[in-house]
């Protein structure tokens, strides 16, 4: 049996689909939308602008779905911006509020408990039971977050996606 699986995992070959499917994130960071936003600048010796920076120029890829219905688990932050999570978590945090736990990114796509630090959040509805599939995203999907005003969120927020 060991030499079977040996030889399995020899002869396996890495596959990469270059067609893999990438979805843009509107984020409008700061503010009542990302509450955590000046802690983690502060953890991190940075301005609230340079950490936007930093978590919207990578590609993240959604390595699972998971913790609540459509709540993407995102690999791909840089280091220069990873930051605990907080002390005590909060009884509520709005959907679409984007978080920042770890080394990991991920938004909330339903109200609900959380201790991840918030910076932002999307107007983009991440769930919806209603729909088929009822996540937006999957895992194997890349996103990526694009910065928003004020305004833009409120335009968007209306918007089918």
């Amino acid at each position: 049996m060991k030499a079977i699986l040996k030889e399995f995992l020899t002869n396996m070959k890495e596959t990469v689909d270059e067609k893999k499917k990438v979805i843009e994130i509107p984020v409008c960071y700061g503010g009542s939308f990302g509450p955590d936003l000046e802690i983690v600048a502060k953890h991190h010796h940075l301005t609230p602008e340079q950490v936007i920076h930093i978590h919207s120029k990578p590609k993240y890829l959604v390595h699972m779905i998971g913790f609540a219905p459509g709540f993407p688990y995102l690999g791909g932050l840089n280091e220069e911006i990873a930051t605990p999570r907080r002390q005590s978590p909060r009884v509520k945090i709005p959907a679409g509020s984007v978080g920042i736990a770890g080394n990991q990114t991920g938004v909330y796509p339903i109200e609900s408990p959380g201790g991840w630090q918030i910076i932002g959040r999307t107007p983009v509805k991440l769930f919806d039971p209603h729909k088929t599939p009822p996540t937006l995203l999957q895992t194997g999907n890349y996103i990526t977050f694009k910065p928003i005003s004020r305004k833009e969120y409120e335009q968007l927020a209306g918007v089918e996606w």
